[in-house]
């Protein structure tokens, strides 16, 4: 049961999240076909983005309210809806609107897949669920590109989004027939004036962000934006503290764990979040690959993840989460950096060595922050802190790509030349360390944090416990006279 629960989760999330990024390859033909350009399409991206931010923070009120396995398929249902809406979308508005509706189905998706664990395995068996659910988040943005260029070049791009249908309706069909009944907390009241707030100032600032690298309105829109979504996350804090039961509980921040990892992962994305914009990019515009070939050289990562699941439980039960996620932060960042040294004389096979190792990294890491980060939280707060860990994702994710795309463009314009390998190089480089940065919240922590889900035990634990074993092993003994 341990394996069959996240793989059946994984069938929806592996949908998902290969549908953000299978759209990269096809926006030429896309926009070709609507009668608009790859440049304005783009807000289809934005749409997305902008509806996983609005709705992702009332996904626990809703699965508590109408039951999480329910709510589960009706997000599936949501998304084919929006997937066949864009394959038969003729203009611009409809196809924005389409992929508004998918990031609606797919808003519900991910923080239900970790509420719905979280509910349904044990804690010493959390490390090796998040493992086999960490995998399609991986794989999935890997597989993207190659799919969407096969599908595009080979049939239309149509299909990019019709070959949802059947994922989905697989993935209905395994969550009816496997997934057990999921526990629901006790209902608390809907709290409206915090839900305002927070879609204010979480679709304000993706909105926002994503103009910043996206420059399809005129770039006041982009810091207006940015600037109303801020204003209100700050007038949400003191708000959230003020109320009993707040959409958002900022208070969680007080369990160290959790804190650690929200923090560390932020960090994290910042940096790694920008590599699927990078890499694709650095190969195409810099080396001169077709977008069929980058994303053959970069599917290579997907083995990595997949090799993880095998060994993610015995490492962070022989090390600890403390030493793995604080080692594997510095690691992916440091595999950033040898991205940055990539030019067009290197070898294929090189690249792909480097691909696969950062992958198996990167998929150790969030295995790890997944599970250490509901270590510590009581099964009441599993939904908003779900809701919260959720929603840093496609925040981060969009600054990410803001940073990056903003790195490109000062760098290309200082050098007075046009986007080339020199600008990928120091663009990888930066962010590199700020994924080295994620480090730090790590660092902070205890070295047996969450020893509950990890079974790591430090030295002087152990060496109580061998105390503790003798000890009761002379009480228990016979006298010998």
């Amino acid at each position: 049961m341990t394996r069959i629960i996240p793989l059946v989760l994984a069938v929806a999330l592996f949908m998902e999240n290969m549908d953000a990024t299978v759209i990269a390859t096809s926006l030429p033909a896309i926009a070709a076909d609507i009668g608009t350009t790859p440049v304005a399409l783009k807000l289809a991206f934005t749409a997305y983005f902008v509806a996983l931010a609005i709705f992702i923070p009332i996904s626990a009120w809703m699965a508590d309210k109408f039951g999480a396995k329910n709510i589960f398929r009706a997000a599936i249902v949501v998304f084919i809806i929006g997937s066949i809406g864009c394959a038969f979308s003729g203009s611009l508005p409809e196809f924005v609107m389409a992929r508004f509706v998918k990031g609606m189905g797919g808003a519900m998706m991910s923080p239900l897949a970790r509420l719905i664990l979280l509910r349904t395995t044990a804690r010493t068996d959390l490390v090796s669920a998040m493992a086999w659910l960490t995998v399609p988040a991986l794989i999935g943005p890997t597989l993207g590109p190659p799919v969407g260029g096969f599908l595009t070049t080979f049939l239309s791009w149509h299909w990019i989004f019709l070959v949802n249908v059947p994922i989905g309706l697989i993935g209905l069909v395994l969550i009816t027939r496997y997934l057990p009944p999921v526990a629901s907390a006790p209902p608390k009241p809907m709290d409206f004036p915090g839900f305002l707030l927070a879609a204010i100032a979480f679709s304000g600032t993706v909105f926002g962000l994503s103009l910043l690298s996206m420059p399809v309105l005129p770039i006041w829109i982009a810091f207006v934006s940015t600037g109303i979504g801020i204003a209100a996350a700050t007038l949400y804090i003191p708000y959230a503290l003020r109320i009993e039961h707040p959409l958002l509980d900022p208070r969680l921040f007080t369990e160290p764990t959790y804190r650690a990892a929200v923090v560390g992962t932020s960090l994290f994305l910042i940096g790694v979040g920008a590599t699927p914009f990078l890499l694709p990019l650095m190969l195409q515009v810099g080396f001169g690959y077709t977008p069929f070939e980058s994303g053959m050289i970069t599917f290579v990562g997907a083995f990595g993840a997949l090799l993880m699941k095998f060994v993610a439980k015995p490492l962070y039960a022989k090390i600890g989460f403390r030493t793995a996620l604080v080692s594997t932060a510095l690691l992916s960042g440091f595999g950033s950096a040898i991205k940055g040294t990539f030019v067009p004389q290197t070898p294929v096979v090189v690249m792909m060595l480097v691909i696969f190792i950062v992958g198996l990294v990167r998929s150790t890491y969030f295995t790890g922050q997944n599970a250490m980060a509901f270590a510590d939280i009581d099964e009441d707060q599993a939904g908003a802190a779900t809701v919260i860990h959720s929603v840093m994702r496609p925040i981060m994710t969009a600054l990410a790509v803001a940073l990056a795309g903003g790195i490109l463009e000062l760098s290309s314009t200082l050098r007075a030349a046009p986007l080339g390998v020199p600008d990928f190089q120091i663009a990888f480089f930066i962010v590199a360390g700020v994924s080295m940065l994620a480090a730090i919240p790590y660092m902070l922590l205890p070295a047996d944090a969450g020893h509950a889900v990890s079974g790591h035990r430090t030295a002087a634990q152990r060496a109580a416990a061998l105390e503790k074993t003798s000890s009761q092993g002379y009480e228990g003994r016979s006298p010998r006279f």
